[in-house]
């Protein structure tokens, strides 16, 4: 079964709560581990909230990756999505050091199946 792209639900626990209230932090670990992925960044968008947290999107064109922390309980809430061939598990194993993460869990779902897409091109009107 083929399917349009790959999402992996990334929950990284006990990381280091300072890294994961600095928003620049977060966003240069994020731009890294989408490079070290393989994949091409388009752009990036960050905000860091007050008193705690984080989110950030980094566009790739092969998809995104996002990311919501929860410095209060040193935990991070990343997803990667892609449609295209990136080396995922770099990138997974670079956010997982960076963040210094000691317990972590992965979910990895395919999305668009493609036997359930019966004409892609119908709706696209020119």
């Amino acid at each position: 079964m083929e399917f349009l792209g790959k999402h992996v639900i990334l929950e990284l626990y006990e990381c280091e709560a300072s890294l994961l209230s600095d928003p620049n932090s977060v966003s240069e670990i994020m731009q890294k581990a989408a490079t070290i992925m393989g994949a091409t960044v388009v752009e990036s968008a960050f905000h860091h909230f007050s008193p705690l947290g984080v989110s950030g999107v980094v566009i790739i064109m092969e998809s995104h990756l996002t990311i919501h922390t929860w410095p209060e309980y040193s935990y991070a809430a990343i997803d990667i999505f892609t449609c295209g061939d990136i080396q995922m598990d770099k990138g997974i194993d670079f956010l997982k050091e960076k963040l210094r993460s000691k317990k972590s869990e992965i979910k990895v779902l395919n999305r668009g199946r493609l036997s359930s897409i019966s004409n892609p091109l119908k709706s696209i009107k020119n």
